[in-house]
């Protein structure tokens, strides 16, 4: 099967920070001690592990390796490369793998292929699972001093598939491993169909979608709705050689907003931030723009009883916010906040003099058609930075409408290299966000919101939360053991990151589209996760 990707890579490592990787390496060639289970929200079953102990408490784990697990040159797996692996991460991978393992106060060896982490103190009932989803590297094929360089050497594991061919920033062809160790593995069954997976890599859009059309890949996800509606409409389609379908999934929607990086002095006050979120005409832009086949964010945690949009805080709630008695609105704890809903004609004055009241009142005044800070005299500008011509189209009409507001929002379109190196600096003003959230948020929270994650490099925590408010709400799903209790702590969340005014709410698709060859078939019912193409196979005796 071939995949298309919309990007670029420089690298074969996506456990590092540098560089732009190619992240199928994870999964395909490089394993974890247990496999997800997905049709539920957050279930592990034995990979490389074969069995698992841990106390009520989840104050350790301990993990015994499946003895015939090895790497593709045939080295066993085994505790000494799972020690190795935690180590590495912890001190040398990304932020979220640094923060999660560093957790664990005392990791032992207690005989060739069994491992114990023990972590008393870290109140979190997620980490033994957290753990288990560790990446286990070969201690024997990996330099610990150059691990965090970008690297095109190709990667050991003891996963499904070995890394065959590499075009740089082109290709690359992943090929089955003949020896692979789990291949009859009950968590495997139905997984890993094809021989050899191919993932070719194209700069722009309109390439990439024109590839698809002559057939140059096998399977596309769709995302654009005006695309969805009129651009597939050609003779592959009208024949029955491709196929168009809708997925549904049980996932929290994986919303886009406009982030603010409130590390800018121009964004640091909320009364800005919830300005220019009043000057997006969601109601405009999705008729005129996406044929209103978007909903409107308005959650972090979108289209699923994790969101805390349109229902009152319960006294679960209030008992978790009430040492912080300013982090959330008023009406968004009684749960009758909206996003702002405008006349949909694109040019709504009774919005615009709401946003220029706020903006007043924040210190900034129309003179002539510039917005002015009546201190300095400076505008009030700022650079949205955008990589995809779609994403710059849609940001040429937010800046517009800012513009109609005396704002100046430049957009800028740079390569996928210079973004990726941009946003992990936290070098921006705005960009166009989605953070992917499940039915069992956890530590990552701690990343794309925690105050520690403000300032480390290469963190999800692009807005620069630093509220005291969140981390105990992290703290809290973290510790919590019943689901009521759990469900308070991330809707209390959602509502701590509703008030803070940290993004403008863009939009989400309610269900997942999809496009792929007639020869190309998977299983009739769909995932809680959605579709899988990890299960889809080639029908025997199909063309090509």
């Amino acid at each position: 099967m071939t995949e298309g990707v919309l990007g670029t890579f420089d690298s074969l490592n996506p456990l590092i920070v540098q560089g732009l990787a190619v992240q199928p390496v994870r999964g395909y060639v490089i394993e974890s001690l247990m496999a997800r289970g997905y049709d539920e929200p957050f279930t592990l079953y034995g990979l490389l592990a074969r069995d698992v102990e841990t106390d009520d408490a989840r104050t350790f784990v301990t993990f015994g390796l499946d003895p015939a697990a090895h790497f593709s040159d045939g080295a066993p797996v085994t505790a000494e490369d799972v020690v190795f692996s935690w180590q590495l991460l912890r001190d040398h991978g990304r932020p979220n793998h640094r923060t999660y393992y560093a957790k664990v106060e005392k990791a032992e060896i207690l005989d060739p292929r069994t491992v114990r982490f023990d972590f008393p103190d870290a109140n979190d009932r997620e980490l033994p699972l957290i753990l288990g989803l560790m990446p286990v590297l070969p201690k024997h094929a990996i330099d610990p001093a150059t691990f965090e360089n970008t690297t095109l050497v190709k990667p050991i594991g003891s996963g499904p598939y070995i890394v065959a061919e590499v075009d740089v920033g082109k290709r690359v062809t992943f090929k089955r491993d003949p020896n692979y160790w789990g291949r009859d593995l009950p968590v495997n069954r139905g997984l890993w169909n094809f021989d050899e997976l191919r993932f070719d890599f194209y700069r722009d859009e309109n390439a990439y979608f024109e590839a698809f059309k002559a057939g140059l890949y096998d399977v596309r996800s769709e995302s654009d709705p005006a695309r969805w509606e009129t651009g597939y409409d050609f003779p592959a389609v009208r024949d029955g050689r491709v196929i168009r379908e809708t997925f549904s999934n049980g996932l929290p929607k994986f919303s886009s907003d406009y982030v603010f990086n409130t590390r800018r002095p121009v964004f640091a006050d909320i009364r800005v931030r919830q300005a220019i979120a009043m000057l997006f005409d969601f109601q405009w832009i999705n008729r005129d723009f996406f044929f209103n086949l978007y909903r409107r964010s308005a959650s972090f945690f979108d289209d699923s009883d994790l969101s805390a949009y349109g229902r009152p805080a319960d006294a679960r709630e209030r008992a978790l916010l009430a040492p912080y008695p300013d982090a959330v609105r008023a009406d968004v704890l009684d749960g009758t906040w909206s996003p702002p809903f405008a006349d949909g004609s694109g040019r709504d004055r009774a919005m615009l003099r709401q946003a220029l009241t706020l903006l007043n009142a924040a210190g900034y005044e129309l003179k002539g058609t510039v917005l002015r800070n009546r201190a300095t005299g400076r505008p009030l500008s700022f650079e949205i930075m955008v990589t995809h011509r779609d994403d710059e189209r849609l940001a040429l009409a937010f800046s517009s409408s800012l513009a109609r507001a005396g704002i100046a929002a430049q957009v800028r379109l740079v390569d996928a290299v210079q973004y990726q190196q941009r946003l992990g600096t936290f070098d921006f003003d705005m960009i166009e966000f989605r953070w992917e959230e499940s039915l069992s948020p956890g530590n990552e929270q701690s990343i794309y919101w925690g105050a520690a994650a403000a300032d480390q490099q290469g963190s999800r925590n692009y807005i620069g939360v630093r509220s005291a408010a969140v981390d105990a709400m992290i703290a809290a799903l973290l510790r919590a053991r019943e689901r009521p209790d759990f469900v308070a702590a991330v809707r209390a969340l959602d509502r701590i990151l509703i008030s803070g005014a940290y993004v403008v709410p863009l939009f989400y698709l309610p269900e997942q589209w999809a496009a792929r060859r007639a020869a190309i078939s998977h299983p009739a019912r769909t995932s809680l996760f959605g579709f899988l193409p990890d299960t889809w196979w080639r029908v025997p005796g199909a063309p090509q």
